[in-house]
């Protein structure tokens, strides 16, 4: 845990501009809340508002996100207002819940936008729980919520919009699929299945605090698309949160809601929740655990046994996910890896033959932009076989084997970046057997994929001259990939 954060590494600093940024941003939030002559409930609404604006906003490019940030208050404020109005009515409350937990997670069958709008959505419902909002709060509340939005957007896209000298990143669509076949539509059936069950048995835990339930189920399921990866969520989630408890006892508890301390204490946890975000969901949650005991703190009701319960609450959460993904629609994780693994591999395909293109003398040919995109492949592809590679994971064959194809996958990524680098320089040689090599690469890829026979491989030393060297390795690499995704039973590398 404390190598994924400390020693991984942060290209650009951007993890800890992101960081930086979301403390600054609601800092800000919350002191324009404050001005603003709104309570203690609205200064937190207004703080969590920008928080979320903060970091579920992941469109590609600054303008969409711009747009994104202006639609959230869209989707959040008429969630708010059900929220409060059925107060008093827990059965339409409890089914008006469920519902927008069904239609957030489906909401992600329209990319970053539609993820975005979706969280928001559920955590205004949370929200509204967490500080017991009623009708006569709503005022008060929707100006909290319209402040710090644009407060967060302030920072983000005016004072501090560091995204805007860098190259919009490639967006990876989710797997293809229509009805029970679309993986959103799956999710979303399977997380109100989770959020059923955790809302009736988190309420027979409390009365009070059941949502915390709901919550983690919820969250279980965010950045998630196999039952393996919603296993390993569920239980990074409940040893962040145990952790963040027992901390809690020793931050939290003395500091009993003093504002100086809490307010301080507070941006080291907004700080850690988005510097930790990208590398540990464990240390992610460790931080919004205890940030959450710090607004306890505020709001007078922080002690041991409400520390407690939240474990309690977290844990039956995480069961409500677990059972959700192993009986409700299924989506095993040999499935969604092959997917991402037969993308990534394409990918690697489309680098090759646009290198080719710019050696051979093409102006319009743009690797670059394809090597981003293999960069988050692989990403994708790590996540969906985190289960597999997983420390306490007891099938060690399947381990090897995953481990094994990531290292591979890793050895293309460095031959590609290398070959797309030699074909950025104009002095590149344009050496007649790079078509023959680029065509091995592209038909190993294919064979790969199922689409074409295994190519022979060249034969002799590896060539010195810069591209061929690159193109020969990545061929190597390729070959070395036929044996682990193989098997007697198919192509898929989970299904061994």
């Amino acid at each position: 845990m404390l190598k994924k954060v400390f020693v991984s590494p942060d290209p650009g600093r951007s993890r800890l501009r992101f960081a930086a940024r979301a403390v600054l941003g609601i800092g800000l939030a919350v002191v324009v809340c404050g001005l603003a002559g709104t309570s203690l409930v609205g200064a937190i609404t207004g703080g969590l508002a920008a928080l979320l604006a903060l970091f579920t906003v992941t469109d590609a490019t600054v303008r969409g996100q711009a747009v994104t940030t202006a639609l959230l208050p869209v989707a959040g404020l008429p969630v708010l207002t059900a929220a409060a109005a059925l107060h008093d009515l827990p059965t339409a409350r409890d089914l008006t819940f469920l519902a927008v937990v069904g239609a957030g997670v489906y909401a992600r069958r329209w990319g970053p936008r539609g993820h975005s709008l979706g969280v928001f959505a559920f955590m205004t419902f949370f929200i509204a729980q967490f500080l017991h909002a009623t009708l006569d709060r709503l005022p008060e509340m929707f100006a909290a919520v319209l402040l710090s939005v644009a407060a967060a957007a302030a920072v983000r896209f005016g004072l501090w919009c560091y995204e805007r000298r860098r190259p919009a990143p490639a967006v990876l669509a989710p797997p293809a699929g229509t009805g029970l076949a679309r993986i959103t539509t799956r999710q979303a059936v399977q997380a109100a299945a989770g959020a059923g069950f955790a809302l009736v048995v988190g309420q027979l835990v409390s009365g009070d605090r059941w949502y915390w339930a709901v919550g983690a189920t919820w969250w279980v399921f965010v950045n998630t698309t196999s039952r393996g990866e919603t296993l390993v969520r569920g239980f990074r989630r409940v040893l962040g949160t145990v952790v963040g408890i027992g901390l809690g006892f020793l931050v939290a508890v003395p500091v009993a809601g003093a504002p100086v301390p809490t307010a301080v204490l507070a941006a080291v946890c907004v700080f850690g929740i988005f510097y930790t975000a990208a590398v540990s969901y464990t240390w992610m949650m460790l931080c919004v655990t205890l940030l959450a005991e710090l607004l306890y703190g505020l709001l007078g009701v922080l002690s041991p046994g409400l520390l407690a319960l939240r474990i309690a609450e977290t844990g039956v959460g995480a069961l409500g996910a677990a059972l959700a993904v192993l009986f409700v629609l299924p989506v095993t994780t040999h499935a969604v890896t092959d997917v991402w693994i037969q993308r990534a591999l394409r990918c690697v395909h489309a680098c090759t033959a646009e290198a080719a293109a710019r050696l051979a003398g093409s102006e319009v040919a743009d690797p670059a932009t394809r090597v981003a995109e293999l960069e988050q492949l692989l990403g994708r592809v790590r996540l969906s076989v985190a289960p597999l590679v997983h420390p306490l994971s007891p099938m060690h064959g399947r381990r090897q084997r995953a481990r094994r194809v990531l290292g591979l996958l890793d050895d293309c990524a460095r031959e590609i970046r290398g070959l797309v680098a030699v074909a950025a320089d104009p002095e590149a040689s344009h050496d007649a057997r790079l078509a023959a090599a680029c065509w091995r690469v592209e038909a190993a890829v294919e064979a790969l994929t199922g689409k074409g026979a295994v190519p022979a491989r060249a034969g002799g030393p590896r060539a010195a001259e810069p591209a061929l060297a690159h193109l020969h390795d990545l061929e190597h690499a390729l070959a070395e990939l036929a044996a682990p995704l193989s098997s007697p039973t198919g192509s898929r590398l989970a299904g061994a």
